[in-house]
């Protein structure tokens, strides 16, 4: 893979000041909370047309889709974008568990899929993701244990 370029550089740049503005903010900071426990919850969320929700997670999954095919159709350097786009595998780790199916019920085979590249295409990219995994149980049995002390 060729070095990164002061070309590549502008864009993680760009992508980053995109990321700041106030909608995609308000977005990216629903999205943190946004965790469905099922395709239902997923459901009722999603296809929620006209809330803010379904704007908000549109939004967020367009920005990197978007920001992954740079990478997959070879526009930006895949190396670069790894080392500072954490924030895709996220994102990533929370919809893998309902995207087959939300792909079948949107009849869109290609929703996320350059996405999924990226995240899943090397063994670095499986190994951030597996970790992010992990992170989301661990948070989810902490939250469980300071619900069980609240009630108690």
């Amino acid at each position: 893979m060729p070095n990164a370029t002061p070309a590549d550089a502008e864009v993680i740049l760009k992508l980053y000041d995109l990321r700041r503005e106030a909608r995609m903010r308000d977005a990216r900071n629903w999205f943190v909370t946004f965790d469905p426990k099922s395709f239902d919850d997923f459901v009722a969320t999603v296809f929620n047309f006209g809330s803010n929700e379904n704007a908000y997670f549109r939004q967020v999954t367009t920005y990197w889709e978007t920001a992954a095919s740079l990478v997959v159709n070879g526009a930006l350097n895949e190396k670069l974008f790894f080392d500072t786009q954490g924030e895709m595998w996220f994102v990533f780790a929370r919809l893998r568990p309902f995207l087959a199916q939300f792909r079948e019920k949107m009849i869109a085979p290609e929703a996320l899929r350059n996405v999924e590249k990226i995240a899943t295409g090397t063994p670095e990219g499986l190994e951030r993701l597996q970790r992010m995994e992990e992170r989301f149980k661990i948070i989810a049995q902490l939250r469980t244990k300071a619900a069980h002390e609240a009630a108690a």
